[in-house]
Parts: structure tokens; sequence; C-alpha cells
């Protein structure tokens, strides 16, 4: 008899957590396996890429209701004469306003305002898995039913003492946690040392064969640019150091360097990267792409790609540039070792704009260490797809 699996995310957006799902869910034994997958926002470029025998649930009653104006909100309470939606999204648009925190502290008001509201799965799982820290762990743990659950933390997970204190309610609830690197694991587990026991590593799957098939089709770059082409990847965002990728951009235009730095990726910083671009006159050297389901024929083209990230749970899309045979420039986040050897299949520099420009520059500048980094990442294994062994192992 087939096992019944529940996958949970916040969305399948173009990021390396749900590119990481994506990845498992091409490996699974759909013989074995009936999986639903569980979305809070529909409709995003990576469901195109999820295999047929997925079955993505509908959205929740709050999520179409959250889509509504607030007219059609109104109304939509009035003729069900339930106001009890309508008070929780006012409620957390009040609540919202007011936060300055990052992600962890908007989940919780999330959560806080709106749980009441959503519904329970009505499914019994075998397993139930949060693939993502934050909302879809609160879901898991409080509205689904399942024999085990399990969550994931993708990201170096640190929390300040009243977030530790809320979330461990949650994190009680788990049979086991995943952390995507070993760093991953110390840090979360610098905060829930208590979890040790039932705290596992697997990896962010890479499956190599998929992304070099993906490489050689779809759109890339489609300028005439014929200098140097680096590229970065990731959610604009503070994590992602876009403030130093900015400022060593600016300092390799006073270099008087031929280049271009390109980047797949939208978020909250966007309006303020392109106000820093306007007023430094780096229209012509810092491009916004905008993302896209398919990076790797962009990965691919590109000369150089840097990653100037404060924090990585594990870095997959440098993971992805290396499977792709292209130098990396990354910045020295915590579980940068799990991946890069400086000076061998990259450089791993200090997470500044002066280190970031000397790194690329040295790229650039030296054809010999390039020609090195490039054969020696010809050598590297390619892909980690007997990961999934383990996450077999782990559901039984």
């Amino acid at each position: 008899m087939k096992k019944d699996i529940l996958f949970v995310i916040d969305s399948l957006e173009c990021a390396g957590a749900e590119k990481s799902l994506v990845s498992l869910l091409t490996l699974v034994d759909y013989s074995k396996y009936n999986v639903d997958l569980m979305l809070f926002a529909h409709g995003r470029l990576l469901e195109e890429l999820v295999p047929k025998e997925v079955n993505i649930l509908k959205p929740l009653k709050y999520t179409k209701f959250t889509l509504l104006n607030l007219k059609g909100a109104l109304a939509y309470s009035v003729r069900k004469f339930d106001f009890k939606m309508l008070s929780s999204r006012i409620k957390y648009s009040f609540a919202i306003r007011k936060v300055k925190g990052g992600n962890t502290l908007k989940a919780r008001i999330f959560w806080q305002s709106t749980s009441t509201v959503i519904e329970n799965n009505p499914k019994n799982y075998d397993i139930a898995i949060s693939y993502a820290q934050g909302i879809p762990t609160f879901y898991v743990a409080e509205k689904v039913s399942a024999k085990k659950k399990f969550a994931w933390v993708n990201t170096s997970y640190r929390l300040n003492e009243k977030e530790k204190g809320y979330q461990k309610n949650f994190y009680d609830k788990f049979n086991k946690i995943i952390t995507v690197s070993e760093s991953a694991r110390e840090i979360f587990l610098e905060t829930f040392p208590k979890y040790a026991n039932k705290t596992e590593i697997i990896y962010d799957i890479n499956n190599f064969e998929l992304i070099l098939n993906l490489a050689n089709v779809g759109d890339t770059f489609d300028d005439d640019f014929d200098g140097i082409r680096i590229l970065t990847i990731g959610r604009l965002a503070n994590g992602k150091g876009y403030d130093i990728a900015l400022r060593a951009c600016k300092q390799l235009k006073e270099k008087n360097i031929k280049f271009r730095w390109y980047v797949l990726g939208k978020g909250p910083l966007q309006e303020e990267i392109l106000q820093y671009i306007k007023d430094n006159d780096l229209t012509e050297y810092f491009v916004l792409l905008g993302i896209t389901a398919n990076p790797y024929p962009f990965i691919k083209s590109c000369n150089i790609y840097v990653q100037t990230s404060r924090f990585e749970g594990f870095g997959l899309a440098i993971a992805e540039a290396r499977m792709l045979n292209v130098p990396v420039v990354t910045t020295r986040f915590d579980s940068v070792y799990n991946q890069m050897i400086d000076g061998k299949n990259g450089l791993v520099v200090d997470m500044n704009a002066g280190a970031v420009c000397d790194g690329i520059m040295q790229i650039i500048e030296n054809p010999k260490l390039k020609e090195n980094i490039i054969n020696y990442l010809k050598t590297e294994k390619k892909g980690n797809v007997e990961e999934i062994e383990k996450f077999y192992k782990l559901i039984g």
C-alpha cells in the first residue's frame, strides 16, 4: 500500500528551498508514495516543473479570501454572515505595519493573526513535511494529522528569546528536524539544544542531469554585450547582501572594467536597489532581470558567479554554478565551506565590497587562476541525488 505524504511550503517561487523541493519531487518513487503539495501562494514560476504525479492541493479558504480587494472581502463576509476572516485580515494588516523585523517576526504575526480561521487539513497522512521554517512549520504542527511529522530548516536559523519561546511549542510536535548542512544544524541547535537527538542533515538535492538539460533550453541573456558577464541569483533581501554587491559593482566600474552584473531575483529591496543604481550611474552595469523558472542557461552563459550573502543554509545557487563549471566568488557566510574550497573551486572572500571586488578582479586578471578553477570544477562530483536515499530512510 502506498504511503500518503504531504509537503508544505510557502510557495514555489524561484529560490533555493523551492528549487530543492522540486528537485526532490522529481526523484520520488511514485509507485510507493502518494504525494500532496500544499502552498500558501499559488501561480509561481516553479509550479510548472512539479511532476504531474504530485497533487497540488486547492488554496486554503483564507488564501483565496486574501486575494479579494477590501470591498470584495467585506461583501463576502456580509454574504456569508461570517466576519472572522475579515477580522483576522484587518488584525494582520495593522500589526504588520508596525513590524521592523525580518521574516521570522512576520511569520509569527501572520500565524497569531490568522491561525484561528485557517482550516485543518481533512486528510490523515502517514508523513507530513514542512519544507521551510515559519508558516509551513506552524501549519503542519497545528493543522495536519499525520503519523510522523518532519520539519525542514533550510537557512541559518537564529532566533531571539521571544521567537524561541514561541516556536518551541511547534517544534515539540515534530518527530525529526532536518537541516540542509552541518552549519545550519549547529546554528539551529544553538537556539534549540534540546532537539539535538532528533535533528538530522539532508543536503539540498541537486539533480545534475535535470540542471544540465535545463541549461541547454530556454532563454538566456538577450543583450549584445560582449564583455564580462557576472551573475548573482537570490531574493532581493538583506540576507543576500545586495548592498555589498552594489558597492563592489561601483568599485569595478571605477577600475574601467568592461563588465555587466546581472541579478535574477525579486524582493522587498527592489526599489532601494534601483534607486542606488540610478544615484550611482550604474544603469549599464547592474541589471535586474527579474525571475525565471529556469535560471540555468543564464548560469551557463555567465563568466563569473558571485554570491554576496550574509547567511545561507547551504547556498544552492553556488552549487548549481559549480555543476555548470562557472567560477564562483562568494562571501564567507556560515555554511560556505560545506561546498567551497578557497582557491580550488572558486574564491571565498571577506563580507565586504572591497573583498568581493578584489575576488572578481583576481578571476578577471589572472587567466591561469580562472583556468585552474574551471579545470577543478570539471573534476568535481556533479550533483547529490544519492541524498534521496537519506530521505527514503527518514520516511521509512
